[in-house]
């Protein structure tokens, strides 16, 4: 666990309110497995160190570049419901709705993964579309696309505050305050964010730009990890004054105890085995003995490589 420097001299260190834990996680970018994992990891963590109100921020990047967007969403659209969740917008969720309306923006979509999103759909977008191919395509999109997913990208929010933190998708504007941000500054920003080294008013949590470790500065927190190319999902835990990582999804979920399943039964999944250990906890916690919980325990130090 880590406390932030004070924002100012004057004042304490950033926190939020008594009896709120946030959980912070980054770009996913169609890693629907990463995403389940981390799913778990955080109805595990409540089951073992209960809070009153347990809030999940997603920083937005849903889609795009990886192989599940579609998948993605699904489970965004099923897990919400406990603990609270935020869903914030990132630029790459623009595409997909723009697109719909305005089938020539295919080509720069397709610079940023959005052929992997269309995949993902059943779709088979040709290498050299032709401007009717766009336009079926998006048709096709179109009717492809699921009510719930529409209506999950068109309420998406594109910041949320939480004590003496602010969570966006890119970053903000120095100098300009918070309610008159531009959304394409919200979604997009990058040096003139990433380089201001003053107080931004509160303490920004951010992705979109991506780092091979959580950057953790006095102002701001980047907790884009880049998962659709390097594996690691991050989750950020922010309770009172302090902050702290939930272990490494793919480390945690190779080091889970066993559950003994009949001789006739295939051997479960690592995310199968996870999400059925959450339901036991759920139930009975007091069923595993201390080394079980250690084990099962998403804040646990990991084991060495």
């Amino acid at each position: 666990m880590w406390k932030l420097p004070s924002l100012q001299s004057d004042r304490q260190h950033p926190k939020v309110p008594e009896g709120i834990r946030i959980y912070a996680v980054g770009d996913v970018h169609g890693r629907a497995d990463l995403l389940a994992a981390v799913l778990v990891q955080i109805e595990i963590d409540i089951a073992l160190h209960p809070v009153s109100r347990p809030i999940a921020v997603f920083l937005g990047d849903y889609i795009d570049r990886g192989p599940n967007s579609k998948e993605v969403l699904d489970l965004l659209i099923a897990a919400n419901h406990t603990p609270d969740m935020v869903f914030l917008k990132g630029n790459h969720e623009t595409f997909l709705l723009d697109f719909l309306k305005d089938p020539s923006l295919l080509d720069k979509w397709r610079q940023y993964g959005g052929l992997e999103t269309l995949v993902s759909y059943g779709l088979q977008p040709p290498i050299n579309p032709s401007l009717d191919d766009r336009i079926g395509l998006a048709r096709a999109l179109a009717g492809a696309l699921p009510s719930s997913h529409r209506a999950f990208l068109q309420a998406l929010e594109t910041t949320f505050a939480c004590g003496d933190f602010l969570f966006v998708h890119a970053g903000l504007r120095p100098l300009v305050p918070i309610e008159q941000q531009a959304e394409d500054d919200l979604l997009w920003i990058r040096d003139d964010f990433l380089l201001w080294d003053k107080d931004f008013g509160k303490v920004v949590v951010h992705g979109h730009t991506p780092v091979l470790e959580p950057e953790i500065r006095f102002n701001r927190i980047n907790i884009d990890t880049g998962a659709f190319a390097t594996g690691h999902l991050s989750c950020m835990t922010i309770e009172a004054g302090e902050i702290g990582f939930l272990i490494d999804a793919r480390r945690w979920l190779g080091a889970l105890p066993d559950i003994a399943a009949p001789r006739d039964e295939p051997m479960q999944s690592p995310e199968a085995l996870a999400a059925l250990h959450a339901a036991r906890l759920k139930e009975n916690p007091r069923g595993y003995d201390a080394h079980a919980l250690a084990r099962l325990d998403p804040r646990r130090r990991p084991d060495p490589p």
